[in-house]
C-alpha cells in the first residue's frame, strides 16, 4: 500500500484516488437512547448497511484507487511515536465520556491501549473500548467512545488543492475523527495540513460544506457545521497566498438536520451541470432570507458582496452552470428526496456521478438530462463498463445508508483528481 500524491483542483476532474471507511461494529453501538448524541436520527441494520456499502465501494474500486482508513491506521500504529500520540490524545484530550471507575482511570486505559497490537488498537480507536465495569443499564459502557460517523469520510478532512484541511468539528462526538485523519495525512501521505482551530478556537469547518469548484474558487456552506469564523480562516489563508481567489458562501437553515451541509442541497455533476434543491436557488421555504455571499480576494484585499444565489454568483465569475432539480418539480417530492440525500451526488468525473437509486424522481431528472442510468450491480459484476459512457449516473440500492444522514458525496473523501 503506497501513498499517492494529494491534489484536488475541482469537484469534477476524473477521480484517481479516494479515501473510504467500511462501516464497522461502531454503527451497532448505537441505541435509541444515544443515537441523537451520535448525530443519527435512527439506529441502523448493519447487515443491510454492509450489502449497500459493498455495492457503493465496488463501483469506486472499478474506477479509482481506493484507500481505507482502518488499513492505513493499522500501518501507522506500527510506529511507536504515532501510537503513543494517538493513544495519549484519544484518552487525555478527547476523553468526552462518563467515567465511573475508581482510581486513575485514564492512565490505566492508556496503558491498556498501548499494550494492544496494531490491528486491535486500530479497531478499538474506531469501534470504541468497553468499560469492564459496565453495569448493563448505565450510560458509561464505553471508556473510549465509538466513532459512529467515520463512514462519512468527507467531513473531518478535506483535500484542498495540494494540502489537506483537518476540519475542526462542531460536535464532540466527531472530534477524534480529525485526530486520526491528521495522523493519516501527515504520516502516511506526507502532505501539508491546515486547521481552522489554529486560527480561532471558535472556528468550525466540515468537508460536506467545502466544494473545490476550480483552482481559484471554493463554494462553501455556512450553517450548523461550518461557521463564519471558519470561512474567515479560509479567506485569510488564501489572501496571504493568492493574488486572486474567490469563496462563494451559501447560508443554510439551522434545522432540520437534513440541511447540515451544503452538499445536501447542492453538488457539482460536471463543469456545466449541478444537482440542486430548488428552494435553495429560489430562496423559498426554509431558504427564504438566507444569504449568498461572494468573497473576493485580490492582492491581499478581501471584499464581500451579496448575490442572488449560487448560480448568480457563478455567473458573476463567468461560469454558467445548468441546475437539475433533486426530486424533479414537485415541491413535496423535492422535500422527500432531499431528506434522503437526493442532491448528494459524488462526481467520478465530468458528468459521471454516483448516487442513491432510491431517489427515483431525481434519477429520472438525470435520465431526462441525458445521463445514462447504470446499475451498481452490473458495474461490479463486470457487465457494464463506465468508460463506455460520456454521461452517466451509477446508482446503488440504499435503504439503510440514507437513514444515517448522508449520501455518496458524504461517504467519499477524494484525494487525487485529474486537473481539468
Amino acid at each position: 500500500m503506497n501513498p499517492c500524491e494529494i491534489n484536488v483542483t475541482s469537484e469534477t476532474g476524473r477521480l484517481r484516488a479516494v479515501l473510504l471507511h467500511r462501516p464497522g461494529v461502531e454503527i451497532e453501538r448505537m441505541t435509541p437512547l444515544n443515537c441523537a448524541h451520535a448525530l443519527y436520527s435512527d439506529i441502523l441494520d448493519k447487515m443491510n448497511v454492509d450489502i449497500e456499502y459493498n455495492r457503493f465501494r465496488g463501483v469506486l474500486e472499478h474506477w479509482a484507487q481506493v484507500y481505507y482508513v482502518e488499513d492505513i491506521l493499522q500501518e501507522l500504529l506500527r510506529d511507536e511515536k504515532i501510537r503513543e500520540h494517538l493513544v495519549t490524545e484519544s484518552v487525555f484530550n478527547y476523553g468526552h465520556r462518563p467515567i465511573k471507575l475508581s482510581g486513575n482511570t485514564n492512565d490505566r486505559l492508556a496503558e491498556e491501549l498501548m499494550s494492544m497490537d496494531n490491528t486491535k488498537l486500530a479497531r478499538v480507536l474506531i469501534q470504541g473500548y468497553e468499560n469492564p465495569q459496565w453495569e448493563g443499564i448505565t450510560d458509561n459502557r464505553y471508556l473510549l467512545e465509538p466513532l459512529y460517523n467515520l463512514l462519512f469520510t468527507r467531513d473531518a478532512s478535506s483535500a484542498i488543492y495540494n494540502r489537506v484541511l483537518i476540519n475542526s468539528m462542531s460536535f464532540e462526538v466527531r472530534e477524534r475523527e480529525s485526530l486520526i485523519y491528521e495522523a493519516i495525512f501527515r504520516h502516511f501521505f506526507g502532505v501539508e495540513t491546515m486547521n481552522a482551530a489554529e486560527y480561532s478556537a471558535k472556528a468550525r469547518t466540515e468537508g460536506g460544506d467545502i466544494h473545490i469548484a476550480s483552482p481559484d474558487l471554493l463554494v462553501v456552506g455556512e450553517g450548523v457545521r461550518t461557521n463564519a469564523k471558519g470561512i474567515e480562516y479560509l479567506a485569510q489563508s488564501f489572501a496571504k497566498e493568492r493574488e486572486q481567489f474567490n469563496i462563494l458562501v451559501q447560508e443554510l437553515p439551522r434545522e432540520p438536520e437534513s440541511f447540515i451541509h451544503l452538499d445536501m442541497v447542492f453538488t457539482f455533476l460536471g463543469k456545466h451541470q449541478c444537482m440542486a434543491f430548488e428552494p435553495m436557488l429560489r430562496k423559498q421555504g426554509l431558504f427564504a432570507g438566507k444569504d449568498t455571499t461572494l468573497i473576493s480576494i485580490k492582492n491581499g484585499k478581501i471584499t464581500y458582496r451579496q448575490v442572488k444565489d449560487i448560480l448568480a454568483g457563478l455567473r458573476h465569475l463567468e461560469w454558467d452552470i445548468e441546475p437539475i432539480y433533486g426530486g424533479g418539480y414537485d415541491p413535496w417530492i423535492q422535500l422527500r428526496e432531499q431528506w434522503h440525500s437526493g442532491a448528494n451526488f459524488f462526481s467520478l468525473g465530468d458528468n459521471k456521478v454516483l448516487g442513491y437509486r432510491r431517489n427515483a424522481y431525481t434519477i429520472e431528472a438525470l435520465d431526462k438530462a441525458g445521463f445514462a442510468v447504470l446499475q451498481a450491480k452490473d458495474i461490479v459484476d463486470g457487465k457494464v463498463n463506465m468508460d463506455d459512457y460520456e454521461k452517466f449516473v451509477a446508482v446503488f440500492p440504499a435503504s439503510e445508508l440514507p437513514r444515517a444522514g448522508g449520501g455518496a458525496r458524504c461517504m467519499t473523501m477524494p484525494i487525487l483528481r485529474d486537473c481539468e
